[in-house]
């Protein structure tokens, strides 16, 4: 087997479904030997019921409780035989050359232990953790004292992100992220899995400086564009804010050692304070649930995907105000993933858009990165 792709998934059954119908288009298009685990961490919501009968090749897992991210990750680690091994978000969406494009690029950087890819979140805005330093001290400080907005592009005061470095561009650099992370086997068998320590946040950091330790180069290339739909499997509430700035000092706490670290540790911990009062203020303000109000639907793509739409809403979409108006990126045969994720950049800044894939059950949308997306369920998704 050359790759294992390994999905964890909480709640985000919709999300997931688009997610597999990307993964298998890619499966098809690389013709490369691919297994795809996917570990239920119990979500209690009926995923593997819905999933399992659509994605026959997709090997479920179901967990009886909810282990964590890097818990769930390594238990299926353990179970895969590819040569590369993929983790992979369950709120992304592929383009059907990414599997190639991206082993293609491992193969010819023979120093490169991992690699991660150019994301867009649901507005085709860049995602700027594509890339990132390893959050240092000051690094960190950059990010919390607000340098880094002030100074986005400074190689002193963006190391976060390093935002130096162009997102066109592929680069070496210290930390990937999580939702879409390629690595070798061989390295994963010398640095082991995720550090199962960290619940959920901060161990993509922690796995990216041990690939980094072990003497290989962490990649980001900007030859692969995919969409996570930022905040999908990750509600960005107080409670987030606490459990990210908690990981965040469990990996100080692993390398880094004396006065600095004490120091560094009180500026976490102030800042999981201040945040924390920020994030209840805004909370309220940033949420959607899938009985709001339809939006007019503009369908653009797949002839099929459009006519199916259109039959099944049959004229009763609720008309809302002319800025409602929402355009609906349809996948099927004659508009690839790929061509659907062009689009989104295309029109960044645009209305809210939705995303529908051949026979999924739903027509999926994230307005914002910090928030809750929207689905709108099909009451009868055969196609």
């Amino acid at each position: 087997m050359l790759l294992s792709v390994i999905i964890v998934n909480y709640k985000v059954r919709y999300f997931l479904e688009q997610c597999l119908c990307s993964v298998s288009k890619a499966i098809a298009e690389s013709g490369l030997a691919t297994e795809v685990l996917v570990v239920d961490n119990n979500s209690g919501d009926g995923s593997i019921e819905y999933l399992q009968p659509r994605f026959p090749f997709v090997r479920f897992i179901a967990n009886t409780e909810n282990t964590g991210f890097g818990k769930a990750n390594n238990q299926a680690l353990a179970l895969t035989t590819g040569q590369y091994i993929l983790f992979l978000n369950p709120d992304t969406i592929l383009p059907e050359d990414a599997f190639q494009s991206c082993i293609t690029f491992m193969q010819t950087h023979p120093d490169a232990g991992a690699l991660g890819v150019h994301m867009i979140d649901g507005c085709g805005q860049f995602l700027k953790e594509s890339k990132r330093g390893f959050p240092s001290p000051w690094v960190s400080f950059g990010k919390m004292s607000g340098l880094i907005k002030l100074f986005p592009t400074s190689r002193i005061f963006a190391g976060y992100y390093l935002g130096h470095l162009p997102e066109n561009e592929s680069h070496a650099v210290d930390a990937l992220s999580g939702a879409f992370m390629l690595i070798k086997k061989e390295v994963l068998d010398k640095t082991g899995g995720f550090d199962e320590q960290f619940f959920m946040y901060a161990e993509d950091i922690d796995l990216s400086y041990r690939i980094q330790q072990a003497g290989y180069v962490n990649y980001y290339f900007a030859g692969c564009t995919i969409i996570h739909f930022k905040g999908e499997s990750t509600r960005k509430d107080a409670k987030y804010v606490q459990l990210f700035y908690k990981a965040m000092i469990q990996f100080v706490r692993k390398h880094f050692h004396g006065t600095a670290s004490r120091l560094y540790i009180l500026l976490l911990e102030t800042a999981i304070r201040a945040k924390a009062r920020l994030t209840k203020r805004n909370t309220s303000h940033t949420q959607h649930s899938d009985t709001e109000q339809q939006p007019v639907l503009l369908l653009t793509g797949d002839p099929n995907s459009k006519q199916f739409l259109k039959d099944h809403f049959n004229g009763q979409v609720t008309e809302l105000a002319a800025h409602s108006t929402a355009e609906v990126l349809c996948q099927g045969a004659l508009f690839s993933f790929k061509a659907v994720i062009q689009q989104l950049c295309i029109q960044a800044h645009a209305n809210e858009t939705f995303i529908y894939s051949a026979g999924a059950g739903s027509l999926l949308s994230s307005p914002s990165k910090e928030s809750q997306g929207r689905v709108i369920v099909l009451e009868n998704n055969s196609f």
